[in-house]
């Protein structure tokens, strides 16, 4: 199939990786809630456990429904494979295990979900690992991180919770320039909005808790191969361009070429470390993913009426969206989100945290949780909950200051959002 046969985004998302089942018939990616897999003799086994042949070992490392999770979002992101795991952070974890020895370094910007933020200066710090912060509004400064222990640089596509637009292709160009892998977390956007593999990244992550299940009702975290960065030879990356003593010697950046990292990931981090995700939950994806077109393009059109609503309320000191002609950020969501600038958006209201506090308590609609990407409409306060954990200039940084009041907006009528804000501001 040439590029210019492959099916549209809607219908990759409904029959990428899915094809009825053969012993059933059932159209319906069927649930493989196992934990082992049946073995043809002992020569098949073996050709499994030694990366001979491709198959099902044990659910922790593949099962079927997983796979086809996998297939579907490797194919909406424009990649040649994708690993599912447990969660968002499970995602960042894997990783940066593929990649990382004890004492590397990797760049991240500034402007990232909390929780990330909390990941990379604390959490990881337990292997030796350790991360440079930068602007990513200053990719001059970008560059003056970058120092000869640096092995990646990560950024968020549309970032959390300010809504800020990347430049992906100019982080690209930077970690083109330094020869490491440019990482880019696209959960805000979804291959839906951008697909940062086009603009130069060379792995994508999503925390498929939120846009691509869209119903606030399952963890998973997605890795994505983009296939194209140069693993093999560079010593700066043992996991995929050294021998693996533990597969007979195997280069796996040699042997399974553009998915090398895919395996690495699978192979050496996922089935040690074990964060597995439930077949279950990858089922509830499948699903999730089915409407996602329809989902992100209704959540980008009420978080645009919501944020024009907002900017000009009186009791409204500011409003961040890239969507705003207003916004310093809305050329870039033009280039690289013109269908909508995602459904996460935040404010300043007037009178500062507790204002910020009182505003939350005070809606009705909206449910108070640390989500996003519902298709209920959710609301909280940053500075007391997803960002508490930062210090106050920590949170000014990542768009989360002691005003602002982050929204992910749902899928409900925008005119019931509109008054539900209008009585809680009053």
């Amino acid at each position: 199939m040439t590029a210019a046969d492959e099916p549209g985004f809607s219908t990759l998302s409904i029959h990428a990786g899915a094809r009825p089942d053969p012993t059933t018939g059932a159209r319906v990616t069927p649930i493989y809630q196992t934990t082992a897999f049946v073995f043809d003799d002992v020569d098949h086994a073996a050709a499994l456990f030694g990366l001979q042949a491709f198959g099902n070992i044990y659910t922790r490392i593949t099962n079927p429904t997983t796979a086809a999770l996998e297939e579907r979002v490797a194919a909406l992101e424009g990649a040649p494979a994708a690993l599912a795991v447990a969660s968002g952070h499970a995602a960042q974890m894997v990783v940066f295990h593929t990649l990382m020895q004890p004492g590397d370094e990797f760049v991240a910007s500034t402007k990232l979900y909390g929780g990330s933020i909390n990941q990379f200066n604390h959490a990881f710090k337990n292997f030796g690992w350790n991360v440079r912060w930068a602007d990513p509004d200053d990719l001059g400064a970008v560059r003056g991180a970058i120092t000869d222990k640096t092995k990646a640089i990560f950024v968020e596509s549309i970032a959390n919770p300010g809504g800020v637009v990347t430049d992906i292709a100019g982080f690209a160009a930077i970690a083109k320039q330094a020869k490491v892998p440019l990482i880019v977390d696209n959960t805000l956007a979804s291959p839906y909005l951008i697909r940062p593999v086009e603009h130069g990244a060379d792995i994508v992550v999503h925390s498929a808790t939120k846009y691509l299940c869209g119903h606030g009702n399952s963890m998973g975290g997605i890795i994505v191969d983009g296939g194209v960065f140069e693993w093999l030879g560079d010593p700066r990356y043992p996991m995929l361009s050294a021998p693996r003593p533990e597969y007979g010697g195997m280069t796996l950046a040699e042997t399974f070429g553009n998915f090398g990292f895919a395996m690495a990931c699978r192979a050496l981090s996922l089935r040690d470390l074990g964060p597995a995700i439930s077949p279950f939950n990858a089922f509830l994806i499948l699903t999730g993913i089915e409407t996602l077109s329809l989902r992100m393009q209704r959540h980008c059109d009420n978080a645009l009426a919501v944020a024009r609503h907002l900017a000009a309320h009186p009791a409204v000191g500011w409003v961040s969206y890239a969507g705003l002609r207003e916004s310093r950020y809305y050329e870039l969501a033009q280039r690289y989100a013109p269908k909508g600038a995602g459904g996460v958006l935040t404010f300043g209201v007037n009178g500062g945290y507790e204002a910020g506090v009182a505003l939350v308590a005070r809606l009705r609609l909206f449910s108070h949780v640390a989500n996003i990407g519902d298709v209920r409409s959710l609301v909280i306060h940053p500075a007391s909950t997803t960002h508490r954990q930062l210090a106050e200039a920590q949170k000014i940084a990542a768009g989360a200051g002691p005003e602002v009041v982050r929204l992910s907006i749902g899928l409900e009528d925008v005119a019931d959002l509109l008054a539900d804000l209008d009585q809680a501001l009053a």
